[in-house]
């Protein structure tokens, strides 16, 4: 589990970056909220676009690796 956080200042774009605890980006204690504990990134960033539609991923802390899920019909 990672610990995630939300900027309340937004960045040059007019977004609010979304961070995890061990980002070196992560604004100071009186610009951010708490989002909480996520697995992953992606969980972090869809409960942040319920608080804020704004809210966007740090470029740096939350890179996330896609994987598609292939599912073979040959056990049908």
């Amino acid at each position: 589990m990672k610990f995630f956080y939300l900027a309340t200042k937004n960045n040059n774009d007019g977004q609010f970056e979304i961070h995890d605890r061990e980002c070196p980006n992560i604004p100071n204690i009186l610009e951010r909220d708490y989002l909480g504990p996520f697995n992953n990134s992606m969980e972090a960033y869809r409960h942040a676009k319920l608080l804020n539609p704004a809210a966007v991923m740090c470029k740096n802390c939350c890179k996330e690796v896609r994987k598609t899920l292939v599912i073979s019909s040959a056990f049908y």
